[in-house]
């Protein structure tokens, strides 16, 4: 048997009941076997203990949520893929609260927004980026050439190379699901 057999033979297998949630002995178990490693693996991506913890919390929230029916035969390199997700999720949510925030620096008159305001909006700008991801990539790039640089449905076309009916036809596709969205 060699070390990595050792090591997940050392990791019980985490169950799920029948009604697809992490059976709760289980759940302790894992996170009592693997909250300390995750932390460290996850301190030293971040650099800082604090939201290392945070992160930790996260990922141990959405093996509770999670909708899974299969064990977990390999603990961490599960939870590693779940920290990795919420890494990524972060990353971009201070990319896209940077971005906001150096646009209100740019504003000619002082803006005062309010912190809850505030939030209110970077859930806003990272709810509709990820709807945006859903998109495919040219109608995501095609839609946000003509509604945020402002090119005309001819400019597009021809940035694009593609008719201007297939121009509008992505943008009735994102506008579709922007207002989908929006109604719930």
């Amino acid at each position: 048997m060699t070390h990595r057999d050792n090591a997940i033979n050392s990791y019980s297998y985490c169950e799920f009941d029948a009604m697809s949630t992490l059976d709760p002995q289980a759940l302790h178990q894992l996170y009592s076997e693997n909250n300390g490693w995750l932390k460290g693996w996850l301190r030293a991506r971040l650099g800082n203990a604090a939201d290392a913890s945070d992160l930790a919390h996260d990922t141990f929230l959405r093996v509770m949520t999670a909708r899974n029916q299969l064990p977990i035969r390999e603990p961490r390199s599960y939870l590693s893929a779940i920290a990795r997700s919420l890494l990524i999720d972060k990353a971009r949510r201070r990319t896209i609260e940077k971005a906001y925030l150096q646009a209100l620096a740019l504003r000619p008159e002082p803006v005062e927004v309010s912190p809850e305001v505030r939030l209110s909006i970077i859930e806003m700008l990272v709810a509709l980026d990820s709807l945006l991801d859903e998109l495919g990539a040219k109608t995501r790039a095609i839609f946000l050439a003509v509604q945020l640089e402002g090119l005309t449905y001819g400019a597009a076309a021809e940035r694009f190379g593609v008719s201007v009916t297939t121009v509008k036809n992505h943008l009735i596709k994102a506008m579709t699901r922007c207002l989908l969205a929006v109604e719930g």
